[in-house]
């Protein structure tokens, strides 16, 4: 149960993380950018994501780990 969760949470985080990414390289190329540098707007944005995604599962790791049971 707890792996099918975890595959899900990462599932969402890639699909949200593909979303601002797409949303990243739409608006650049509305403001007159060239294809390569709205992807590379759009690949900063994919991998600023994942790194929020690993910063924030690393605190609840930490705090997830203090909790008495």
């Amino acid at each position: 149960m707890i792996l099918a969760i975890l595959l899900l949470a990462i599932a969402v985080i890639i699909v949200l993380a593909l979303l601002a990414a797409a949303g990243a390289g739409k608006l650049a190329r509305l403001d007159g950018a060239t294809y390569p540098t709205a992807l590379t707007r759009a690949a900063v944005a994919f991998a600023a994501v994942l790194t929020l995604a690993a910063a924030i599962a690393t605190v609840l790791t930490d705090v997830c780990s203090d909790l008495v049971y």
